[in-house]
């Protein structure tokens, strides 16, 4: 990106809530149900059907305009948002125009050292559409299916100010948000579910000017990846069109993973264009103070006091409290495990390293994991006391995740108690010397390596069982001899 332009980004992120039933009816919500078996007379727009507000959407949306700090409206509205599309059977979505629950907010995200408010215009409640079942790419499909299972799935739709600058901010806003709305149980965030996405606003102008570009509109973007490279392709795209001379047009367009480009879909709507109304079929929200209170002392301890509590508490640095805190289940096990074995640092280093690697690498959820706070504060209690080294340490975890036994039970039936007996690795250190006359003579020239090699080989010969303190200790001791 070159210096000569400014990048403005403003997101626009719609979060699923995990309320016992839609937004405006009482069918269940199931994520990959059989295609339009959750649906009722309200869900399919039938004549007649009239909605009735779920008071759990209410709640959440005011528990989630607390946390992002903003203004809870004491008088809210809902209106119709009028559009023709095949998964939207009404024609219309109830939304929120010039009254929604929750404005003037903000959140902060911190970029190498620096920390940065990011505006939040508005959070409003509205119901979600159906979902298009396309044949292929949105782009080329040649007919689409329609389940309606998702219509009226409640949603908040959370607006940021254009107060983003990069792709790495807008990465970073979109992580913090997720974090904030896991920690106060109000979404699942399954991205790849579509329960967290986002669209993205995006121009550019020259740096120092005040007034705004053309904007584009990404939409549907459902991975923090996809988000960062579609801003990044995007900003690249205006910056080509304006330095060739050209005139950005205001338009919608999509990102196309395979390609990793964006492409055009239709021109960019405005509220107008939409003939917002208020529905007539529902009642405006009276808010008073009382609800709110009630509301804001059910609050949980959110990231950026959890964040603030493991930096003063147990000492740990500010980026390991940042992975720490990305998910409330990660910060409940390493709480769980601190409080049986008081270790911070060595807790976070296995929770953020193997089994991190290991969630990953299975694609699962920690709280899926075989692994308890419990048996990992036994697997370290076990290394600090010497009976299992670090190498064998990692052995047993692993056994540990894929079977959920106890670590003492895997150390005893897989005879990997660590060998601290003097006398035993003595003998095993005799040996390798012994046998390794060039290593020791290259040790003794001057070549520190060759300890390492010998160490290894020691290691090699005990299966890993030594402990490798007295290994090297032992080593040191008889190369010196004369």
């Amino acid at each position: 990106m070159t210096g000569k332009y400014e990048a403005v980004i403003g997101l626009e992120v719609h979060v699923e809530l995990k309320t016992n039933a839609k937004a405006f009816c009482g069918c269940e919500l199931s994520f990959g149900a059989l295609p339009n078996s959750h649906v009722c007379p309200g869900c399919l727009g039938m004549p007649g059907a009239i909605p009735v507000l779920n008071r759990e959407l209410v709640e959440y949306a005011i528990k989630t305009g607390l946390a992002l700090n903003c203004q809870i409206a004491g008088y809210c509205r809902f209106d119709r948002k009028n559009y023709f599309y095949p998964d939207l059977p009404t024609n219309y979505q109830i939304s929120q125009l010039d009254l929604p629950i929750a404005s003037a907010g903000y959140l902060e995200i911190e970029n190498e050292g620096v920390k940065k408010k990011i505006g939040i215009n508005r959070v409003h409640m509205e119901e979600d559409a159906g979902k298009l079942v396309h044949q292929g790419s949105i782009m080329t499909t040649p007919y689409s299916l329609v389940d309606l299972n998702r219509a009226g799935t409640p949603l908040l739709e959370i607006v940021s100010e254009p107060d983003i600058r990069s792709p790495r901010e807008a990465s970073m806003y979109m992580e913090k948000l997720r974090s904030i709305l896991l920690f106060l149980g109000v979404s699942d965030c399954k991205m790849e579910e579509g329960s967290l996405r986002c669209d993205a606003n995006i121009s550019v102008r020259p740096r120092g000017r005040e007034r705004l570009g053309t904007r584009t509109e990404i939409k549907n973007l459902n991975s923090f990846r996809s988000l960062e490279r579609a801003v990044e392709y995007e900003i690249k795209r205006q910056i080509e069109v304006l330095e060739d001379g050209g005139e950005l047009v205001q338009e919608t367009r999509t990102w196309d993973e395979d390609r990793q480009v964006t492409l055009s879909m239709r021109s960019k709507e405005e509220a107008e264009d939409y003939r917002y109304f208020p529905d007539p079929d529902l009642p405006p929200v009276i808010i008073d103070r009382e609800w709110i209170e009630r509301v804001r002392e059910t609050l949980p301890e959110l990231p950026d006091q959890a964040r603030e509590r493991l930096i003063t508490e147990h000492n740990l640095s500010s980026y390991d409290a940042n992975l720490l805190t990305m998910s409330k289940e990660v910060l409940d096990f390493f709480d769980a495990c601190v409080a049986e074995y008081n270790e911070p640092k060595l807790i976070a280093n296995w929770v953020m390293g193997e089994l991190s690697r290991l969630l990953n690498q299975n694609n699962m959820e920690i709280k899926d994991c075989r692994i308890t706070p419990s048996s990992l504060a036994d697997m370290l209690k076990l290394l600090e006391q010497g009976t299992i080294s670090g190498k064998i340490a990692k052995v047993v975890f692993e056994e540990m995740f894929n079977t959920g036994d106890a670590p003492e039970k895997i150390v005893k039936d897989r005879g990997l108690i660590q060998i601290s007996d003097e006398s035993a690795i003595k003998a095993i250190v005799d040996e390798v010397i012994a046998g390794n006359p060039k290593v020791v003579e290259d040790f003794k020239n001057g070549k520190g390596k060759a300890l390492g090699f010998l160490v290894g080989q020691v290691m090699k010969a005990s299966k890993g069982k030594t402990n490798p303190e007295v290994v090297n200790r032992l080593l040191k001791e008889e190369l010196s001899r004369p």
